[in-house]
């Protein structure tokens, strides 16, 4: 923050700190820092089509991408197409600034940040140009994404072969530039053996076409690149390891005659230090029909790793390994058993040549495997393949919760020489006394891990530095590579010479000189680096924790450290509809970076740190990128590593209007409870009802409370749930049966939590349980005052309200908690903020984790206190929405069982309503809540079938619309039209009970 981080207010930091640095790769000076910034938008606003931003937070959103290291930069420009780029080089190189190429910004060695423009290619260069079938080919400019080539050539039986495991979010420009490989680099190699012609510019503003020999090249470049190769060909034949996975510097021996003088394949891995790609030509390869998932395992990682290459003569697609450190208990219960696993794909033209090649490989492991399965099912497979994928956020995190970060990252030994490698980088953590998870291709010998570096401190630090050089000897010992395919970027290229020498570093020098004279194009990487301790992004943030009001007990108390958890590998960027994901609703909306958890993350951390965003708490730029999250909490569970942007974004709300006004909508639907017990309590719905009926006075009503216009406002119960309650209990002649009953004295089986919504708003939702649980036997009590889970007041980030309102809940709950009484909510968001934000804000309180784990949801209710009710057979299909919170939080298990007992079939729809609590009801967010409910709810509905002639008596749908939150019901009734009703599957039940 500004009062707590000292920095320069435009952002720029210390750039004249790094002196004696040769051309632009040390940084800027001085004088850039303010009146330079705005001549060069200005010139590049004049000459580029593209966007042109230069904006605090625009800026902040590129300071990081998925490494340890964070560079500023001057701005960031979208180019449109060649030209565009052609236009910000001249630019930038008339204003002597250099250029770094981006991608989706998940490099992991630091190559994708940079001090001048940021090329951003993944906002308008996304096309594929065109497939060609015959020639197994693809145009593709840099910004695709990798599954959307995947998903194009699919339709054509082809795929492309590298896929690492950010393949949903990375670029085939970031793949090229790093040389990225993936699980199924044993049968398809690595991106270089995949590309076939290179359209690029240099710095200077020379266009080149890279393919095999000289030609396509300027002149001055094709006569200086025939002369290294001549005068250097001794050294280019013998001082290069023969490895499937160097990664490590210049591939200069492709430059040889023997190797084609394969120019496209020298370049690729080259980080855009040599030239910006604007189109790729690429090879693509048959993708097998049928795959099947041979699951190994071993008795140890090194049992596993010395066995990986063996297995390689029978043709697997892949060979991945990881060992029981890095899977963790929870996905290793869907493992066979064994402490190390090898993942061996195998394909085939059918399903039975798949499953047959699968068991063959199974059967040639026997000897050493202490079990193995074979995955057929596409679901099975793709379960398994989640834990691999998600492996670069999970590892970012110990056992123990301690933080581990990339920096020796991913190596490459000879495969056979993988395991003696493993037991000897064991033993070299051992020493200096760290800690990681070594996980990756081992068919390749490319071995990944994270590491508890203490990069937060000097001391730390040093020892960072200290192993890293120590590895580097240790790979080299082993014949490796220090990169086996994220690239050397700054994490490495200063332990190059360990591995090649100073002479063939001197030749990369040579090379860079050659292609970029100036070094304007990503200064810094690969040759002549930054230290690899340089320029780490946690220097600038604050070293003492902030006062919050979220505990945070995952991350000691710190809200520095929770926004930490974002390393940038950028899973919130995934766009692909159908999944069973949430993350990020906002981003697959609007897909700007600063809608998507990792840029809200980023301006966070650039908050915390104060140099590009100075106002701390009372940032816009961070108010603005907030204000499109819904709070879905998606990304607390599909995010690797746990990120919970809802809870960041409650704790900034109450930092940024304490002690000022807040939006209406605050006012308006944070304290809605208050509203709604007011109400009620003068028996007040009926004429609230007729008059939000009146189209000017509804009008005029949502204008004061900052509400949509586009925004029916949802008509209140006549009778609240708890009202009927109590008139049923005097009905039968008793008194209602309070929550302080316990078992003891004849009382209650569990408590029915009347939420607000449940209680005011769809009190059928809370007479449909009681006749359900009832019919299960179930004995019911609802608390004599009706509690509150704070759900409005911390989702609008009114933290001390929420606070106050949770105490008095606790004390209305303390004699159902001493009873030991189970909690049964029916509203999701509101079960799953007693879950998480209850025990948060409140951690001082034991209560509050006490009735944090007596909530349960409708299903689990029955599941756990009814386990031999049968409930009654509807066979129906089903459409609808699983709640947000529900996914995230409170999971679905249970009802995706009691609806199949039900006879309920189908699949609930993923993502988000786009309602989502008070979201979707302000103010210039409906055009979003909106969009997200158009992703896959709403299709699925007019999907559906509408109407069945065996139910046509009863006017019943044939798809019975189902959507437990009553934001998911509100957001049908008013979007979906006039299809039918959506209810709680309490409802379902209970009506099918009556008839």
């Amino acid at each position: 923050m500004a009062d707590l981080v000292e920095g320069d207010a435009d952002g720029s930091g210390d750039d004249a700190g790094r002196t004696g640095r040769e051309g632009l790769r040390g940084g800027l000076r001085g004088e850039l820092r303010g009146e330079l910034r705005g001549e060069l938008a200005a010139a590049l606003r004049k000459g580029v089509r593209g966007d042109v931003r230069f904006g605090a937070a625009d800026r902040a959103l590129v300071t990081m991408d998925a490494s340890n290291y964070r560079r500023v930069p001057l701005g960031v420009v979208a180019p449109r197409d060649a030209e565009d780029v052609a236009a910000v080089l001249a630019v930038c190189r008339a204003h002597g600034v250099p250029v770094v190429a981006r991608g989706g910004g998940t490099s992991i060695a630091g190559q994708a940040t940079g001090e001048g423009v940021v090329l951003d290619f993944t906002r308008h260069m996304n096309a594929i140009t065109s497939i060609d079938p015959e020639a197994r080919t693809a145009v593709v400019q840099p910004g695709v994404v990798l599954d959307a080539l995947r998903d194009a050539a699919g339709a054509h039986g082809l795929t492309f072969g590298p896929d690492p495991s950010t393949h949903a979010r990375c670029t085939l420009g970031g793949m090229i530039g790093n040389n990225a490989c993936g699980a199924h680099s044993v049968a398809w190699g690595t991106t270089a053996d995949n590309v076939h012609a290179l359209d690029v510019l240099t710095y200077a503003g020379e266009r080149a076409r890279l393919a095999q020999g000289w030609e396509g090249l300027p002149e001055r470049l094709a006569d200086g690149l025939r002369t290294l190769v001549g005068s250097e060909s001794a050294a280019l034949r013998t001082r290069f390891p023969d490895l499937p996975r160097r990664i490590s510097g210049y591939a200069l021996d492709a430059l040889l005659p023997e190797r084609r003088t394969d120019v496209a394949r020298a370049f690729t891995g080259s980080e855009g230090t040599l030239g910006v790609l604007t189109e790729a030509t690429v090879r693509l390869v048959e993708a097998p029909r049928a795959r099947a998932l041979a699951v190994l395992a071993y008795a140890d990682e090194s049992a596993a790793a010395d066995a990986a290459h063996l297995l390689l003569p029978h043709g697997p697609l892949t060979v991945e390994g990881m060992a029981a450190d890095l899977v963790g208990r929870a996905a290793a219960a869907g493992l066979p058993e064994g402490a190390a696993w090898l993942f061996a794909e195998t394909g085939g033209a059918t399903a039975a040549e798949a499953r047959a090649r699968a068991e063959e490989l199974v059967r040639a492991a026997a000897p050493a495997t202490t079990g193995a399965v074979v995955v057929t099912d596409a679901a099975g497979q793709r379960a398994l393949w989640r834990v691999r994928d998600d492996a670069a956020g999970t590892a970012t995190r110990m056992p123990d919760g301690t933080e581990a970060w990339p920096g020796w990252e991913d190596c490459a030994v000879p495969p056979d020489r993988l395991g003696a490698y493993l037991r000897d980088f064991r033993a070299l953590l051992r020493r200096h006394g760290l800690h990681g998870a070594p996980y990756g291709h081992f068919g390749d010998g490319c071995i990944h891990v994270r590491i508890d570096f203490d990069l937060l401190g000097p001391d730390g630090v040093r020892r960072f530095r200290d192993f890293s050089g120590e590895a580097a000897e240790l790979v080299v010992a082993h014949g490796g590579s220090l990169s086996g395919e994220h690239g050397d970027g700054q994490a490495r290229a200063e332990l190059l010479p360990k591995m090649y020498g100073p002479d063939v570093v001197r030749l990369f020098e040579r090379f860079k000189d050659l292609w970029d004279p100036d070094g304007g194009l990503n200064p810094g990487m690969l040759v002549r680096p930054y230290a690899l301790d340089e320029n780490l992004r946690f220097d600038v943030l604050p070293r003492r924790p902030l006062p919050v009001v979220f505990g945070y007990a995952d991350d000691g108390g710190d809200f520095a450290g929770a926004v930490r958890r974002c390393v940038g590998v950028a899973k919130c960027r995934e766009t692909a509809a159908g999944g069973a994901g949430v993350m990020c609703p906002s981003y697959r909306v609007t897909r700007e970076e600063r809608h998507s958890t990792r840029g809200r993350a980023r301006l966070l951390h650039e908050m915390l740190a104060g140099e590009v965003v100075t106002d701390g708490w009372r940032s816009e730029e961070v108010r603005e990128a907030l204000d499109l999250c819904l709070a879905c909490k998606g990304c607390r569970s599909d995010c690797p590593v746990g990120v919970d942007m809802a809870t960041y974004k409650a704790e900034f709300l109450h930092h940024h209007y304490a002690g000022r006004p807040r939006p209406a909508a605050h006012y308006a639907m944070g304290w809605l409870p208050v509203w709604l017990r007011g109400v009620a309590a003068v028996r007040g719905a009926p004429v609230v009802n007729r008059l939000t009926a009146l189209g000017p006075l509804a009008a005029a009503a949502k204008r004061l409370g900052g509400v949509a216009p586009e925004r029916t406002i949802p008509r209140l119960a006549d009778e609240p749930f708890v009202r009927w309650w109590e008139g049923r209990g005097r009905g039968r002649g008793r008194g209602r049966e309070r929550a302080g009953a316990g078992p003891a004295a004849g009382g209650a089986d569990l408590v029915l939590w009347p939420d607000t919504f449940t209680n005011h708003l769809s009190p059928e939702v809370g007479r449909a349980a009681v006749t359900v649980l009832e019919s299960a036997g179930l004995r019911i009590a609802v608390p004599p005052k009706s509690p509150c889970c704070g759900l409005t007041w911390i989702s609008t980030g009114q933290l001390h309200r929420a606070r106050r309102t949770l105490r008095r809940t606790l004390d209305v709950m303390a004699p159902a908690l001493d009873a030991g009484l189970p909690v049964t909510v029916m509203e999701p968001s509101c079960a799953a903020s007693l879950r998480t934000d209850l025990p948060e804000l409140l951690p001082g309180d034991p209560r509050a984790r006490q009735l944090a784990e007596k909530v349960l949801t409708f299903a689990q209710t029955l599941e756990e206190l009814a386990p031999h009710w049968q409930p009654p057979r509807l066979d129906r299909a089903v459409a609808g929405q699983t709640h947000c919170h529900q996914h995230a939080v409170l999971g679905d298990t249970a009802e995706r069982r009691l609806r199949e007992r039900a006879g309920l079939v189908g699949e609930l729809s993923g993502g988000c309503c786009g309602l989502a609590g008070n979201f979707g009801f302000e103010k210039g967010h409906y055009e979003v809540s909106a969009a997200c409910a158009e992703e896959q709810l709403l299709p699925s509905l007019r999907e559906a079938p509408r109407e069945d002639r065996r139910e046509a008596r009863h006017g019943d749908a044939a798809t019975a619309v189902l959507a437990d939150g009553f934001s998911c019901r509100t957001q049908i009734a008013q979007l979906a039209g006039d299809g039918p009703r959506a209810r709680h599957l309490a409802e379902l039940l209970a009506e099918a009970l009556g008839s």
